[in-house]
């Protein structure tokens, strides 16, 4: 029998409204797979060439399985609401949960307007040449980005019982492009064959300057197995339905990048993708090479539908932080708020659309709608990945402590988990690095390597900042 889950405790009223467990098995694997399978990154390993097969594969070795076999591990021994941010806390104290979780939620807000620019670029794909001329207009992408964003706010605010919904559509969004692609690819290779050759020496990954960033890149695609736990308070079994949903969701989700990937390169060759449209690219060009025309403005709004639904999933997963970490008192208790009605933490999910409306806007600010996309998502890999050093270490520091009855455990026991920790730090680490290496087209490479420095400095030490005058404020 599954040990009952651990439940928030308020400080000041514990009898205050409290989230509701409504997420069930089929709620997580939806979850997972729109928060992961990104469609977005079909077109940019494509674009790099067969090779990128192979690291698709190295990804799934260093950075997916370590992920899911520590989130599977820590959120069956900590099952409760704020995921990495409970499970460092435990581990190393009050001030790395804070900064974990600061770092963790501030680097979504560049990556949702990531998603919410790449969902407006292949939207105007529904009215075929006539939109396209939209394609170069910052007003209609922030105009866009705003609108989705308020959509996947208001679902939230009313529930997980209706947010879920737009993720689970957004799922159902990813496979449908995705499992067309693989079919009109396969007639294209049977009637026309293949526009890329695949043999030992396209699959030779070139280990150049330029390779190895976009190859941190992709491995950062594997993120995001962690985030349904931020809302362990509200999966209605958490510690039997995380593994099991991390598990059918992690075969879709590596078949979705490798076929994904090799479909596209079978339609058209690498040099004429982009990273914004590729996909559509792609689909629009071997749909006419196959006599399917017509179909690209349904799947143009399927992708549309799947990016709305992953801002969903990580607008209510990451509004749990915060909250969570005002329930702490190291925020405002306004934070900690649930509404009474609606049972969500309304404050957090508020102030959060507000701070991504924002990180749109200035996203957009002084740069053309291409370099404004490449900007925001430079700024997202690094602070994605910096929080998993500490859920790793915190495996590591777990082994020591006593298990209680029920919790899943890494198979292997006590040293399989040590290595998973180890081979995850590492790899996270690797990936930090890598992803700090400026794109080949880059005027300024040493600026570029700087302003991440620095950047990355501003984060971690405005969350410290922030913890010191929370501290203060709780009175500790």
């Amino acid at each position: 029998m599954e040990a009952p889950a651990h439940t928030l405790v308020r400080p000041e009223a514990s009898a205050e409204p409290q989230p509701r467990r409504v997420l069930g098995l089929r709620d997580l694997v939806m979850f997972y797979i729109v928060v992961t399978l990104s469609l977005r990154w079909l077109p940019v390993a494509a674009a790099a060439g067969p090779s990128t097969i192979l690291i698709w594969l190295l990804g799934v070795l260093t950075v997916f399985l370590p992920l899911a076999l520590c989130v599977m591990e820590l959120s069956s021994r900590y099952p409760q609401e704020g995921g990495m941010y409970v499970w460092s806390k435990r581990a190393f104290g009050d001030f790395a949960g804070f900064i974990t979780g600061w770092v963790y939620w501030t680097s979504n807000l560049p990556y949702f307007p990531v998603l919410l620019y790449f969902a407006a670029s292949n939207t105007l794909y529904i009215g075929g040449n006539r939109w396209q001329g939209l394609q170069t207009s910052a007003s209609f992408f922030i105009g866009f980005s705003i609108a989705g964003l308020v959509l996947a706010l208001v679902l939230n605010l009313v529930g997980l019982e209706i947010g879920k919904w737009l993720n689970n559509l957004g799922a159902i969004g990813l496979w449908i492009p995705v499992t067309m692609l693989w079919g009109m690819a396969l007639i294209a290779w049977w009637k026309f064959g293949s526009a890329t050759s695949f043999n030992a020496q396209s699959f030779k990954p070139s280990l150049t300057v330029a390779n190895v960033g976009i190859w941190a890149t992709l491995l950062s695609a594997f993120s995001g197995a962690e985030a349904a736990s931020c809302m362990g308070g509200e999966i209605k079994h958490p510690r039997r339905d995380i593994p099991r949903a991390l598990l059918v969701a992690g075969v879709l989700v590596v078949a979705g990048y490798v076929l994904g990937t090799m479909a596209i390169l079978v339609v058209l060759p690498r040099e004429q993708l982009s990273g914004m449209a590729g996909l559509m690219q792609a689909i629009s060009g071997s749909a006419q090479r196959v006599g399917w025309g017509g179909i690209g403005s349904l799947v143009a709004l399927l992708v549309c539908l799947s990016n709305l639904g992953t801002i969903g999933a990580y607008l209510a997963a990451m509004a749990r932080l915060p909250f969570v970490v005002g329930i702490d008192r190291y925020l405002p208790s306004a934070f900690a708020r649930v509404h009474p009605r609606w049972g969500t933490p309304y404050v957090a999910l508020i102030v959060q659309g507000i701070c991504t409306a924002l990180f749109v806007v200035m996203g957009q600010a002084g740069s053309t709608v291409r370099g404004a996309y490449q900007v925001l998502v430079s700024m997202t890999v690094i602070a994605t990945f910096f929080p998993y050093l500490f859920m790793f270490a915190a495996l590591i520091r777990f082994q020591a402590e006593p298990v209680e009855p029920g919790v899943i455990r890494i198979p292997g026991g006590k040293p399989a988990a040590t290595a998973v920790g180890i081979l995850g730090f590492v790899a996270t680490a690797v990936v930090i690095v890598a992803s700090a290496i400026p794109d080949a087209s880059e005027p300024n490479k040493v600026l570029a390597v700087v302003k991440v420095i620095v950047l990355s400095i501003v984060l971690v030490g405005g969350g410290t900042a922030l913890y010191w005058v929370g501290k203060r404020r709780a009175g500790d």
